[in-house]
């Protein structure tokens, strides 16, 4: 019996996972925002983006810093990870949560876990990263299977 080895999705198939991660979560998390129920001062990938660049910026470019953090994060998981299971996706996005809460959260002046801004940015960090687990996990298992080398 000849066993073969499962196939990478192609680059152009997990960066085009990454991609529609990025938008479906920056859909999610701009309404919210524009509905005024998020409690975030501004969207945290344009806080990052102004305070890596110092000065303000407008939302494109703070979509664009979210796209291209998503789309690498996805990337390495559609591509590198041996287990792409539900608990590995809800894993990297967990890790990812703590990131944005003890690197992210204080580079931009919002304190450990953006307590500087109110405790309730840690449940509101973490749904959007529940999301990006989800959704990462169900793109791929339905889009990503089908790659080349």
């Amino acid at each position: 019996m000849i066993q073969t080895v499962p196939t990478k999705p192609s680059w152009p198939r997990a960066i085009g996972i990454g991609i529609a991660v990025s938008v479906l979560t920056a859909i999610v998390m701009v309404a919210l925002l524009k509905a005024g129920v998020s409690p975030f001062p501004k969207p945290p990938s344009l806080a990052f983006a102004e305070t890596l660049l110092g000065r303000p910026l407008p939302m494109p470019i703070g979509l664009l810093f979210h796209t291209v953090y998503v789309t690498f994060w996805s990337v390495v998981f559609v591509r590198y990870f041996p287990r792409k299971t539900l608990p590995t996706a809800l894993g990297l996005a967990a890790v990812l949560w703590v990131v944005i809460l003890v690197v992210f959260f204080p580079v931009v002046g919002w304190g450990l876990a953006g307590l500087a801004i109110g405790p309730q940015l840690i449940p509101a960090s973490a749904l959007p990263h529940l999301l990006f687990g989800l959704l990462l996990w169900g793109l791929d298992r339905y889009l990503g299977r089908h790659g080349g080398s």
